[in-house]
């Protein structure tokens, strides 16, 4: 009974989803654009000075941070 009233169910929710009027055409408003195939490039060269930092030793700041310790690196008395 139950599977009878559902595929009536379904059947009338068809048979109202194509009696609605869906068919309204809608006009759209179209632009006009031209095409550019001219294009420019300007390339300006600046002189920029830069500033390079000197170390007393090669890599200093680099060894300095791998050679970290910590406290689980630490011996520990017994």
């Amino acid at each position: 009974m139950k599977t009878i009233i559902t595929i009536i169910f379904i059947i009338f929710l068809s048979f109202t989803t194509q009696a609605q009027n869906t068919t309204e055409e809608v006009k759209v408003e179209t632009i006009e654009m031209t095409l550019v195939t001219e294009t420019t490039y300007e390339l300006t060269l600046e002189a920029k000075t830069e500033v390079a930092r000197l170390y007393k030793s090669k890599n200093s700041r680099i060894k300095r941070d791998l050679n970290f310790v910590t406290k689980a690196n630490s011996a520990k008395i017994a």
